[in-house]
């Protein structure tokens, strides 16, 4: 066994300074390590990788989710099934001697903790520690609850949040840390503030009121809270009475309900209640945000994407030749015309060679290395509208036979049948479309296939209904590889779109749909105007205009990839709410 000596070691020069505290439920950081779902985990996987190159003082709390959120298997049919994903934790960090307690159901639950340290070559260096239930002593329940990303009742959800957000605090109180602030990273480490408000408990004796033992003003000093839910479902809320079961009365239940909600325990509310600075991640999430929670003061910073992680080698080379230094000053993209038309051009055919060639090897699906390949690969879900480019079988097949071909990737949560059923429903459509348009569905989406899928294809696809994508960051990890977007007006592409120069919006713009307006006629319209776009001007472009094709790529790169990255993004959260 490797001796504790230098992470120790390690440990004790990393607890030197105070540091910002960032919890998420997921982190990805790397695609052998499966602590991730998607967008949530690999967002906080790029904000601490370029918390690293910036060298902030930070340190990240996660569960270990040792067995991953699933591994995809799909049917010729398109039916998906969910197996386990088995990983080892103690190949990839080290396991530390320290334990804390939480109390769940009346009983002390042990946690302990693993270190992973992300280094950046700009010599800055962040600890993140993966909690983890699976400790001999715990009951054999107990210890399943760091095991499934996701998994298990709201019973199960609670208690895990309970480990991330009061375990998260007392991890690293054990560990000597001083804390600055805590960065919520969504509502499921909301509970951090419980326990911030019991170690900030001033004594009864000194205040005239028994509520002002709760020091609710100290606690939001140092909070910080972003969230990434511009839907009412989407926000975790928990019945009092499971609240009781599971946690007891840490503080009186009075002052919970005015903090988490009268009715049930909100966990987006009670981090929001409990934080100084609250934010959306895209301008028109934070106004969506301000809509659903009215008088609270949200401000927003959109996110972005780490640039080295999402470029592919082939641009990552021609970046480096033309535009030095880029992966740490991302601002250098706006340089770009310095890259030779036909330099930029044989860097993506190399990418689209990479992806070409492993999807036919993963699919046997036959597509070709010249056809226009457009790209869908997100979460499988009934609000992406994964089938939108289907609405009208006959005016695709007419507009688009032998002219393009899709690749399409992404998992279904296990409880969501409806995405499940889009699943099925586009390898149905894949054996109608045989000899009229090429199509793959690549299964177990994750980090590695999703680099391969950003860089490879000529054009990003997404179709959400809005004002459903709070952000979406697939599409800025499209424009860092001079890969031009098709998408919605929704989350960050209202920001980053110019139409005919950045990419082309699918549907009217956000200020001309009308709430009244339902889901058939906003289907019917963004279909139409899809398929318009399409006909006269994408695969006309592509085959017939590949100056202004190259053009566009260029802008991706100069007007996107240039804001729309993780180095920006970081820099507003320390001036705007870490330095408060």
């Amino acid at each position: 066994m490797k001796s504790m000596d230098p992470i120790l070691t390690q440990l004790n020069e990393f607890i030197k300074e105070p540091k910002i505290a960032y919890f998420s439920m997921e982190i990805g950081l790397a695609n052998d390590i499966p602590t991730y779902s998607g967008g949530l985990g690999v967002l906080a996987g790029d904000t601490i990788k370029s918390g690293a190159d910036l060298k902030l003082p930070m340190v990240a709390v996660t569960l270990l989710s040792k067995k991953g959120y699933f591994t995809q298997e799909i049917d010729e049919r398109g039916r998906q099934s969910e197996l386990p994903t088995i990983w080892e934790p103690s190949n990839y960090m080290a396991l530390l001697p320290s334990k804390v307690y939480v109390q769940i159901e009346g009983r002390d639950v042990a946690i302990q903790a693993w270190l992973y340290v992300v280094k950046s070559l700009t010599g800055g260096n962040i600890p993140v520690f993966f909690l983890d239930a699976d400790i001999q002593g715990n009951s054999p329940d107990d210890r399943e609850l760091t095991s499934h990303l996701y998994g298990g009742d709201l019973s199960y959800r609670l208690k895990q949040e309970i480990i991330l957000g009061i375990g998260g605090v007392k991890m690293l109180h054990e560990l000597g840390f001083e804390i600055k602030k805590y960065h919520m990273n969504e509502g499921h480490a909301a509970l951090l503030t419980i326990e911030l408000l019991l170690r900030y408990k001033r004594p009864i004796e000194d205040v005239w009121d028994e509520r002002l033992v709760w020091d609710v003003d100290r606690v939001k000093g140092i909070c910080v809270f972003t969230t990434h839910t511009p839907v009412e479902a989407g926000h975790d809320k928990f019945s009092y009475d499971l609240v009781s079961k599971i946690m007891g009365e840490p503080i009186p239940i009075d002052i919970l309900k005015s903090l988490g909600g009268k009715d049930n325990l909100n966990m987006t509310l009670l981090a929001i209640n409990l934080s100084e600075f609250i934010n959306g991640v895209a301008k028109k999430h934070g106004e969506v945000s301000k809509h659903m929670f009215p008088g609270y003061e949200i401000s927003a910073i959109t996110n972005g994407v780490h640039s080295f992680t999402w470029t592919c080698d082939s641009l990552k080379k021609l970046y480096d030749k033309y535009l030095p230094g880029w992966a740490n000053e991302p601002e250098l993209f706006v340089r770009v015309g310095r890259i030779p038309d036909e330099e930029l051009w044989a860097a993506h055919i190399e990418a689209k060679k990479i992806l070409i060639d492993f999807v036919n090897a993963e699919t046997n699906a036959g597509l070709d290395h010249e056809t226009l390949t457009i790209g869908f690969a997100r979460r499988a879900t009934a609000y992406k509208r994964a089938d939108l480019i289907f609405s009208d079988m006959e005016r695709l097949e007419k507009i688009a036979t032998g002219k393009i071909q899709i690749i399409y990737s992404g998992k279904a949560h296990p409880k969501d049948d409806h995405g499940k059923w889009l699943i099925e429903k586009i390898h149905v459509i894949k054996e109608k479309l045989k000899g009229k348009i090429k199509m793959a569905y690549v299964k177990n989406y994750d980090m590695e296939k999703a680099l391969k899928l950003v860089a490879g294809v000529d054009v990003w696809l997404n179709t959400p209904l809005r004002p459903r994508e709070a952000s979406g960051t697939s599409g800025m990890k499209a424009a860092h590889n001079g890969v031009m977007n098709f998408s919605v007006l929704d989350g960050w592409w209202i920001e980053g779109h110019i139409e005919g120069f950045t990419g082309w919006a699918i549907g009217p713009s956000p200020t001309e749909i009308a709430l009244t307006d339902n889901v058939e006629v906003i289907d019917k319209r963004d279909a139409d105007d899809l398929y318009a776009k399409l006909e006269t001007i994408l695969i006309p472009m592509y085959y017939n205009d590949r100056h202004t094709w190259i053009r566009m790529m260029q802008n991706a790169i100069g007007k996107n990839a240039y804001y729309f990255n993780c180095h920006r993004m970081m820099r507003r959260y320390v001036t705007e709410a870490y330095i408060r």
